[in-house]
């Protein structure tokens, strides 16, 4: 997958580890996502699946720090959680929300899969044992789109590695290194909202 890392994205890894602005910063980071992703899909599904994307950003915020704990980078961690919310929109149907090609998840899978096996993740199962307890709201499938299935926001051909767009437009493989002086000012939540 191809995926973009600046100065927010380090701010909200950082701030979401920090006590005090933690919760905001998750907070924030929810409804970043949630507006961007809705922002991909026809106007008048968008409300019908607001609840069901809240709760799903939210629980895929625990699957990133969990990635952290186990020394994924700043990038791969996020990767992760896209990949989950890729394999959320498919089972859905909702291929216009997508950001890789359906008949790239298996590779995204296999690339992670002595992660996601670890937590019981699947296609199927994109939150495998981070799902809440009490659940998340469901919302309407569109499973008819995946007949012929049409993505205009996913980008094919980076399914083989972890692919990062720096601030400058430059790409690469593998993140960044984290810099000395972020500004946890800066993260979705704490100030104002950023881009995914």
């Amino acid at each position: 997958m191809k995926i973009r890392q600046n100065p927010r994205h380090w701010a909200a890894k950082k701030a979401l580890s920090t006590p005090g602005i933690s919760t905001v910063t998750n907070y924030g980071l929810v409804k970043m996502h949630t507006r961007i992703f809705l922002g991909k899909a026809e106007e008048h599904r968008q409300e019908e699946r607001r609840a069901h994307l809240d709760a799903f950003f939210d629980a895929t915020m625990d699957t990133y720090l969990r990635a952290l704990e186990e020394d994924f980078d700043e990038a791969g961690a996020r990767e992760i959680t896209h990949i989950q919310a890729n394999f959320d929109f498919f089972n859905h149907g909702w291929t216009e929300m997508m950001e890789i090609p359906v008949d790239e998840l298996e590779k995204h899978y296999e690339r992670y899969a002595n992660f996601f096996e670890r937590y019981d993740i699947t296609i199927d199962d994109p939150l495998g044992s981070f799902r809440p307890a009490d659940g998340i709201p469901e919302a309407p499938a569109t499973l008819d789109k995946l007949d012929d299935p049409e993505h205009p926001h996913a980008e094919g051909g980076f399914a083989d590695d972890l692919y990062v767009e720096d601030e400058h437009g430059e790409v690469g493989v593998g993140g960044g290194e984290e810099p000395e002086d972020v500004d946890v000012g800066s993260a979705p939540g704490v100030r104002d909202e950023g881009d995914a």
